[in-house]
């Protein structure tokens, strides 16, 4: 694993963002994706809408200056989440938990939580490595894969000093 930075999301990435977000292993690890992950004016609305909210802080994970992916945080239901999604050329060494961790320092926020779906073993370490444990388990409709998977919530909580 090189570098790993977080930066503002800009015009020039969004071709790698769409193609990294229309990886089918990818798709299917992550499941909880588009309804069609080639459809690219769906994405084009969905990014800008992301880009717009007032409560979404949309980063690129860059490892060494180059693209790896992206991490956010966005606020659900009251409830200050965060999600990432790396390149599959970043996967597997260190990028997600690195990037996990910038975007944790960022946060202030407590709880914050997150959600990856129960097959996501890889994920599932990240998210146990940056601290945070599994508070609920239910089924929802994955769209990446087209029927119901089990979805894991995990929490990160402040710790008592």
């Amino acid at each position: 694993m090189g570098h790993i930075e977080l930066r503002d999301l800009h015009d020039d990435d969004l071709d790698a963002v769409f193609e990294m977000m229309r990886d089918p292993e990818s798709v299917a690890l992550a499941a909880f994706t588009a309804q069609d992950p080639d459809d690219r004016a769906a994405f084009d609305a969905w990014i800008a809408r992301q880009r717009a909210a007032v409560d979404v802080a949309l980063f690129v994970v860059t490892e060494n200056g180059g693209f790896a992916g992206t991490a956010a945080a966005f606020t659900i239901d009251g409830d200050r989440e965060v999600t990432y999604w790396i390149a599959r050329h970043a996967q597997g060494r260190g990028v997600a938990t690195a990037a996990l961790r910038l975007l944790m320092s960022r946060e202030p926020v407590r709880p914050l939580f997150a959600r990856v779906a129960a097959h996501n073993a890889p994920s599932r370490a990240v998210l146990a490595k940056a601290g945070f444990t599994e508070v609920s388990r239910d089924d929802a409709f994955a769209p990446g894969l087209g029927r119901e998977v089990e979805e894991i919530v995990l929490a990160l909580v402040p710790t008592l000093e």
